[in-house]
Formats: C-alpha cells, sequence, structure tokens
C-alpha cells in the first residue's frame, strides 16, 4: 500500500490498565507485537508518530494518571519528541489538539492502532473520517475485549472487533494488516 511520506502513525491507549482482569477476555494477542513493528518502520522512515492516551476521570478507573494503568505498555512507549495527546473521552480528536497538530502537518493520512477496536480506535477512526482524513485502520495491531450487550447476550472478543472494524470499512476508514503497511 503506497503512503504519502507524512502518513501519521497514531497509536491509541496502548496503556497498562488494559492488564486489569476486570476487561474479561481479549483477542489478538499479537497486537502490541504488531504495533511495536509498525512504531519500528514508522520512526525508521522519520515519518510522524503520535501517541494516544486515556486519562480516567472516574475514581475507579482504569487509567487515573496517578495510577501504574496510566502507564504506557513497553511495546507502545513514546520515545523522546513523539508527542503524546492525553484524552478523557473515546475520542482522541474530543477535548485534545490532535487535529489541530494533523493539520499543521500538512498531513492528510492516518493510520490508526491500539486499543480498543470497537471504544476508542472505532470512536477516532470514525471522526477522522468524518473531519476529512484519509484512515487507516491496522486491524491485527488493535484488540478489543468481551462484551454482554444489554440484553445479556455475551459477545466475543472476537465477534466484537471483527465488527468494529466491518463498521469502519469504506465509509469511515480502509482496513488493512500489519503486513500491508510494513511495506508501505
Amino acid at each position: 500500500m503506497q503512503l504519502p511520506a507524512n502518513a501519521a502513525l497514531i497509536v491509541i491507549d496502548v496503556q497498562q490498565g488494559f492488564l486489569d482482569p476486570r476487561w474479561g477476555q481479549r483477542n489478538n494477542p499479537a497486537a502490541e507485537e504488531n504495533i511495536a513493528a509498525l512504531l519500528a518502520t514508522w520512526r525508521v522512515a522519520r515519518r510522524p508518530v503520535i501517541h494516544v492516551r486515556h486519562a480516567s476521570a472516574s475514581p475507579n478507573g482504569a487509567f487515573r494518571a496517578d495510577t501504574p494503568g496510566f502507564a504506557f505498555k513497553a511495546q507502545a512507549r513514546p520515545l523522546d519528541g513523539e508527542p503524546v495527546v492525553t484524552k478523557s473521552v473515546n475520542s482522541g480528536f474530543i477535548g485534545t489538539d490532535l487535529e489541530r497538530r494533523l493539520r499543521e502537518g500538512g498531513i492528510d493520512t492516518v493510520v490508526l492502532c491500539g486499543l480498543t477496536t470497537d471504544h476508542c480506535v472505532s470512536t477516532t477512526a470514525r471522526m477522522a473520517g468524518n473531519l476529512g482524513f484519509n484512515t487507516i485502520v491496522v486491524g491485527d495491531a488493535c484488540a478489543t475485549h468481551e462484551r454482554t450487550g444489554p440484553d445479556g447476550r455475551h459477545y466475543t472478543a472476537e465477534a466484537m472487533h471483527a465488527t468494529a472494524l466491518a463498521s469502519l470499512n469504506g465509509e469511515f476508514a480502509r482496513i488493512a494488516s500489519t503486513a500491508a503497511m510494513l511495506g508501505a
């Protein structure tokens, strides 16, 4: 896949808080490995990298700034000089300077990866698409957890992941693989 030289990699919420067992079963145990490979490739190519992290407002939140859950996982730690955008809602664009950073950098293509596919990755991808950015979600560099619907029905993590990607595909974003991005 051919990408512009300044296509930005946006790494979303790859934080220790997702290690908390309260999230339940997760799909795609290779997501962090794929994220690390994307980061390495972007860094070597000197393409822009932006990290997004979640700061919980709730006193019981897994991502409160004063807890270990707020820290980045080792595979996705920002390097010195890589911007970090901190959000308190699902979208990386709401209440942050992410859009301004992208526009000021002349960036029109964003490549998203991170946690979780059906929450923060999906919400950020939808907004990026609505804001006019050429948006790519690297499906195998994302993961999510099982969920229970309002009727009590159980949805596996893999089902949640697949339906989140399907809901983005075409209208809001293109879905790609890590391998395709590493060759871009």
